[in-house]
């Protein structure tokens, strides 16, 4: 590890002049600590051109790995001192609709644990309202929900907006419609999310207020049964943007169409979490990297 930290800061000098001052290390001992790293792993890893140093292939290879390790080390370190601060790993408790455990929470809690590894969450489920009563009560230190909510004593940070879009199994007929908008919905089969959802409140406003009535076959509330229906079935379905990512709409063979009207219809996903008491520093530094992660 040592060795390999020396060697990502004399590629970063392009010198072992420079670097060793860097280092504090004079330059024969450099160079001596740069020869035994080429020893031990057995390739050459500079070309040597005058007092220019160029990386080889095998060089650049080794270069990333340093930094990679680099970046593992300081996140321990970092660890390490929340441990010795607190005796213990720090625990953050969320409490979690099903849509956004399904849409939002796999990503966002893979970065937060990408700086904080060390740290225990726990998680519960509900339907929004029961979040709201889970944070009211302290039941859990954060909710994270598809929707504003106006609570008193409780604060809503908004991480992002998201709507709904139609989602097409290869081969469907309307793929290949130039223009489609919400009218095209009326009695087409679809499979929608089960009744007292958010996502199917959102939908049932928008069919009244358009005058559509979808031929629904299915009402379930998990996306990932969704997906797999639909392409079984070759039906059509809404699902929120957020979470349709490239590579799911790839292996499902899947074609998603923007309405116009579904543009329009948005849901906000939120944080909650009590306003009057101040939070635990893990707490404080999930609310805080998940609005950086969402851009807020």
């Amino acid at each position: 590890m040592e060795l390999l930290d020396v060697f990502a800061v004399v590629v970063e000098q392009a010198s072992l002049n420079k670097a060793s001052q860097v280092l504090n290390l004079s330059q024969p001992a450099l160079s001596r600590k740069m020869m035994k790293l080429e020893e031990e792993l057995g390739v050459e890893l500079f070309i040597r051109k005058g007092k220019r140093l160029e990386l080889t292939k095998v060089g650049q290879l080794c270069y990333e790995h340093a930094l990679e390790l680099r970046h593992l080390e300081r996140k321990f370190k970092q660890a390490l001192v929340t441990y010795k601060a607190t005796g213990k790993p720090s625990s953050i408790r969320l409490g979690a609709s099903l849509t956004t455990l399904q849409a939002t929470l796999p990503d966002l809690i893979t970065f937060y644990l990408g700086e904080f590894p060390l740290t225990e969450i726990k998680l519960l489920t509900g339907k929004t309202h029961e979040i709201v009563t889970m944070v009211r009560e302290n039941k859990v230190d954060v909710g994270v929900v598809a929707s504003k909510i106006n609570v008193p004593g409780l604060r809503c940070e908004p991480l992002f907006d998201d709507h709904l879009c139609l989602v097409l199994p290869l081969g469907h007929p309307c793929i290949d419609r130039a223009a489609l908008n919400v009218k095209d919905l009326h009695e087409l089969p679809m499979i929608l999310f089960s009744k007292g959802t958010w996502y199917r409140v959102l939908m049932d406003e928008l069919f009244q207020r358009s005058a559509v009535a979808p031929e629904v076959q299915m009402e379930i509330d998990s996306f990932e049964a969704i997906i797999r229906l639909v392409s079984t079935c070759k039906t059509a379905t809404l699902l929120p943007k957020s979470y349709l990512r490239d590579d799911l709409i790839r292996n499902n063979e899947l074609v998603l169409r923007n309405l116009p009207e579904l543009e329009r219809t948005t849901r906000t996903t939120s944080l909650l979490f009590a306003e009057a008491a101040a939070p635990e520093p893990a707490v404080r530094q999930f609310i805080d990297k998940s609005l950086a992660y969402f851009g807020g």
